[in-house]
């Protein structure tokens, strides 16, 4: 994706009939008029769970279903995404694949992956489905994951992890804040071990917070010279970030955190804070990996 202009990359939505999708294709809507770029509606086609068959190699009764199941959920889509943005540029097709592998492959050429928080194969104990989870961890530009209920307004939020954290994902959070011209309320936390727990602390924790102000300072200073009007608050703690950001989201309309960028299980990729804040958050989350990042990227 080097070298080219968020106009040129289309917001990528994963369709598949569910109220969920729905929700995600009129955010993902919003999103494009922002970024000045085309929306992209996908649906994977796939014939039986453990195997994938070409169209032409199904019998006409089976094609003619799982086609008109596609069509249907690729028409309410683009439905719902007109009713938010009536002149935008809007596809959709389908893919014959499985959905990871499908909506993957989209990716690399996507500025935005945008998905629902559950398919219509969810089951009621599971806020994020197995393939949501798996594209978060996998795709390799940042992954949007919205709820059907979520807060149209309030600020943006983003996980900082310290000298380790995703500059990727704090440009993506700044550039998200102040395309909608909202606060961004950055939010990093520490974890401290007292070593003798029974007699006297061995830290002196308000050195450490200060320390840890600091951390967050040096990590957002590049961009607050490049976002000079935006207005970002602050906020340090011990302990507890996939708490404090969930805690957040239930007043926020987008909540970023980062991904490690390494590791096999979906699970670990993400790192458990993102993964806690992705199955429990109340607003929509932004997973960004590494090398993915808005269109700005390190100042």
């Amino acid at each position: 994706m080097t070298g080219r202009s968020p106009a040129d990359r289309p917001v990528v939505v994963g369709v598949d009939g569910s109220a969920s999708a729905l929700a995600a294709g009129r955010w993902a809507a919003a999103e494009a008029v922002r970024r000045g770029t085309r929306l992209r509606l996908v649906t994977a086609l796939t014939y039986a769970p453990n195997r994938v068959v070409e169209p032409t190699r199904l019998s006409g009764q089976v094609r003619d279903v799982l086609t008109e199941h596609a069509r249907s959920g690729l028409v309410d889509a683009a439905a719902a995404a007109r009713q938010v943005a009536p002149d935008l540029e809007v596809s959709a097709g389908t893919r014959t694949g499985f959905p990871v592998d499908v909506l993957a492959g989209q990716a690399h050429e996507a500025g935005l992956l945008v998905l629902g928080n559950r398919g219509r194969g969810g089951l009621a104990g599971l806020l994020v489905g197995s393939v949501t989870v798996a594209l978060a961890a996998r795709a390799s530009c940042p992954v949007v994951v919205v709820r059907e209920d979520h807060p149209a307004a309030g600020p943006v939020v983003l996980g900082v992890d310290g000298e380790h954290g995703s500059d990727a994902a704090i440009a993506f959070a700044h550039e998200s804040a102040a395309a909608r011209g909202v606060p961004l309320i950055a939010v990093h936390t520490w974890t401290g071990t007292e070593f003798a727990p029974a007699g006297p602390p061995v830290l002196d924790w308000d050195a450490v917070l200060e320390q840890e102000r600091a951390v967050l300072a040096e990590r957002l200073a590049p961009w607050s010279e490049k976002y000079p009007d935006l207005r970002v608050h602050r906020t340090v703690g011990r302990h507890g970030a996939a708490a404090a950001l969930v805690r957040l989201s239930e007043q926020a309309q987008l909540v970023v955190v980062g991904s490690h960028g390494h590791g096999n299980l979906a699970g670990l990729l993400l790192g458990s804070v993102s993964h806690s804040v992705l199955h429990r958050s109340h607003c929509p989350v932004a997973i960004v990996r590494p090398e993915a990042g808005g269109s700005a990227g390190a100042p």
